[in-house]
């Protein structure tokens, strides 16, 4: 991995969940607690194995079922707690959630494009994706202060989430956290501490590129 081999500053391993069924089916999950599919499932236990060869010191986890489970099968291996945290739940989209991709284009193009565009809206009278990052990254930030100096801490959350801590994380204008793309099921990203701050090692690793379904695509 990136950045490992020189055994310097902690790591933040940014991991979405696994597979559910209204990501087949496109459908704009948000704050709605939807389960795994058995084929999620599946992926969080074969990414479990990868990550845990980083031998993390820590798990944190939005309180969501889908990530909760996710980060479970990690739990399972590791020994370790996890610990559960509403701030790291999926952006709420008000009336956009439960719509398929199609449906929310087609009630809501303008909306839809000027958040594409990196306008700050509210989707479907929603949180701002500021509002997010507000809530998330210092959730993240909390667990990875009581790191130890060269700890690694795993947050399981959701590709929305991901992304707007990333931004935030990384001192990026908001307008362009579009720039970093969506995250595949039960990928993940890596951010390591630099002499200026966080930095992004990786990004969407974990497999060979899949197609990226959920919210944030």
């Amino acid at each position: 991995m990136n950045g490992s081999g020189s055994g310097r500053g902690r790591r933040i391993v940014l991991w979405r969940h696994g597979q559910t069924a209204w990501n087949l089916e496109r459908r704009f999950q948000g704050s709605t607690d939807i389960a795994l599919t058995e084929a999620g499932v599946g992926q969080a236990r074969r990414a479990a194995r990868l990550l845990a060869s980083l031998k993390p010191d820590a798990i944190v986890a939005s309180d969501l079922q889908r990530a909760a489970d996710t980060a479970a099968e990690l739990a399972a291996i590791t020994g370790l707690e996890v610990a559960h945290d509403a701030g790291l739940r999926e952006t709420y989209a008000g009336a956009w959630q439960g719509l398929t991709h199609e449906e929310i284009v087609g009630q809501y193009g303008e909306q839809y494009a000027a958040w594409k565009r990196g306008e700050p809206v509210r989707r479907g009278g929603g949180e701002l994706e500021t509002e997010v990052a507000d809530r998330a990254a210092p959730v993240v930030l909390g667990h990875a202060d009581k790191l130890p100096g060269n700890g690694t801490l795993v947050v399981v959350s959701h590709g929305g989430t991901i992304r707007t801590t990333i931004g935030r994380l990384l001192g990026l204008e908001s307008h362009h956290w579009e720039g970093l793309g969506g995250l595949s099921n039960c990928c993940w990203s890596v951010l390591g501490e630099g002499a200026r701050g966080w930095r992004l090692l990786e990004h969407n690793a974990g497999t060979l590129p899949e197609p990226v379904l959920g919210d944030d695509t």
